[in-house]
């Protein structure tokens, strides 16, 4: 897969101040016990649900995974959140604080760049992207274009940004664009549902593909649009299913092949 160069995003330096560590708020109070299930009974088997192209190389999987899947990684990032390393509010370099909350694994992000240690909080080397998510993300490719693709053949993840969007967050218009890899962009949502929208490669002005992402839905892109605008402007609040675990919101884990 060729590289690519640095975004201009990338060379923009980062914050000064740096992000703001964040604690993960209990669960909702109707969540049942989780459940310590492995990772890699994952990914649905006979009851996946409907396999949806909506542009080139961005494809939907609806229900990919079953509740019990979904509550395994749930009761996992809650692991993940802890310190070091742990759950933060990331900044922009502008000092803009951004809604989200994330965890990283594999390497840390830090808008617009990538490390192995958490610069913008307590500087403590990144947890590493565990082996289940990255078969979860393997099967995922394989699901999304077929196991014998040249996407799936060559797909070799090494990081996640897990996102926690609270009630009111939202995500503006980006490309994913730090990363020299053109491989596959893998996102799992949980929880809530939100309007996932897309724009185009080169603009992130309309029209848009808006897709509605349930709990347990798949989206994964890849050329011709792997470095497609999109991002997340609202959630429904109140749509995620009983007893997952989470707080009120949604939360993403998007894995990537970073070539880095």
């Amino acid at each position: 897969m060729s590289p690519n160069a640095p975004s201009l995003r990338a060379r923009m330096g980062r914050s000064r101040l740096g992000g703001v560590p964040a604690a993960l708020p209990a669960a909702l109070p109707s969540a049942k016990r989780q459940l310590a299930l492995a990772l890699d009974a994952a990914a649905g088997g006979k009851d996946r649900g409907h396999r949806e192209m909506c542009l080139p190389g961005v494809v939907r999987i609806a229900e990919w995974l079953d509740l019990e899947t979904q509550r395994a990684l749930v009761a996992r990032f809650r692991e993940w959140a802890l310190p070091p390393a742990g759950l933060r509010h990331p900044r922009v370099p502008s000092g803009h604080l951004m809604s989200v909350q994330s965890v990283c694994l594999g390497w840390h992000w830090t808008p617009y760049a990538y490390s192995k240690t958490a610069d913008d909080t307590d500087g403590a080397p990144v947890k590493p992207l565990p082996e289940e998510v990255a078969d979860l993300a393997r099967s995922a490719v394989a699901d999304a274009y077929g196991p014998d693709s040249a996407e799936a053949t060559r797909y070799a993840p090494d990081a996640a940004i897990v996102n926690l969007y609270p009630p009111g967050a939202r995500l503006g218009l980006h490309q994913d664009g730090e990363e020299p890899s053109d491989a596959p962009v893998v996102t799992i949502s949980l929880g809530d549902s939100c309007m996932f929208r897309l724009a185009g490669v080169g603009r992130r002005t309309a029209p848009f593909t808006d897709l509605e992402l349930r709990s347990g839905d798949l989206l994964v892109f890849a050329e011709p649009n792997r470095r497609i605008y999109h991002g997340v402007p609202r959630l429904l609040d109140g749509t995620a299913p009983a007893g997952l675990g989470l707080p009120p919101g949604r939360l993403s884990i998007t894995v990537r092949e970073t070539g880095l």
